[in-house]
């Protein structure tokens, strides 16, 4: 303020009507600008015309110098941290150390044995279980072929009899005892032979005196309703005469009867004696 107070002391006098002369330069200016534009427009509307005017101070003022910054402070390195110290280790605290290190040692050794163990028996557990399942399996097995074998023997035993009753049934010529199972008996009846002498012995003529009673033992060979096809003496009995009449009387017979079961077997042999 007092910088200013005494530029004004020493200035010259003011101009008397300065302020009119502004104002009229002021006004001037502005219709000259005015009249120019208006001038200017009806040639081009669009154009745009800029107006500038100065205005100028009454007063003298000098502008201040722009503000200067100053530099931040460049930043501070930290402090650097303070060294550990070292633990101190003594020799017992290494011994303890080595000790708990070897007993963990040992403790791990120990485990993993009794794990290896504890899986061999669980290993040979399930072995032996398994061998005594396959025991049974194999004997379960032998059971049923057992029972299949003894069921089938039994069926077969069944068919068997079966069979034989059957057999019985469609007409087997044994009597009510007889325990086999074909329909008729291998040989003839007891009675057949009898029958077949009482046929055969009416056709013999013998008229001589024999000693004693021989037996001529004579094959006939018959077809299968009885017809005589064939003759044979096997023994003689020591008289060709009474051989010969025996022959004789096959041939005269001819014919054969039948046994109990309608049959008449295809060869026989029969002895004959002359004092039967």
């Amino acid at each position: 303020m007092h910088a200013a107070t005494n530029r004004l002391e020493f200035a010259p006098p003011a101009t008397p009507g300065l302020l009119r002369s502004v104002a009229l330069a002021v006004l001037a200016h502005t219709l000259l600008v005015a009249a120019l534009t208006w001038g200017v427009r009806w040639k081009h509307d669009d154009r745009v015309v800029a107006v500038e005017a100065e205005l100028w101070a009454s007063v003298p003022v000098q502008a201040a110098p722009p503000l200067v910054e100053e530099p931040p402070p460049p930043p501070t390195p930290p402090a650097p941290e303070p060294a550990k110290a070292e633990p101190i280790v003594s020799n017992a605290d290494i011994a303890l150390a080595r000790e708990k290190e070897r007993k963990d040692k040992e403790k791990l050794l120990k485990e993993k044995l009794e794990k290896e163990k504890r899986d061999k028996e669980k290993l040979a557990l399930e072995k032996k279980a398994a061998e005594e399942k396959k025991q049974k399996e194999l004997a379960a097995q032998k059971a049923e072929q057992l029972k299949a074998q003894q069921e089938t023997k039994l069926a077969d035993k069944r068919r068997q009899e079966n069979i034989q009753r059957m057999t019985g049934l469609a007409g087997a010529s044994g009597g009510p005892s007889a325990t086999g199972a074909a329909l008729k008996s291998a040989g003839p009846s007891a009675s057949y032979a009898g029958r077949i002498i009482a046929r055969i012995k009416p056709n013999i003529v013998f008229t001589e005196e024999l000693a004693g009673n021989p037996t001529a033992d004579v094959e006939v060979r018959t077809s299968p309703d009885g017809t005589i096809v064939g003759r044979r003496l096997l023994k003689s009995s020591g008289n060709k005469a009474w051989d010969e009449a025996v022959l004789k009387a096959i041939d005269k017979t001819e014919v054969l009867p039948r046994d109990v079961d309608g049959q008449v077997p295809s060869t026989l042999v029969i002895g004959f004696r002359p004092r039967d």
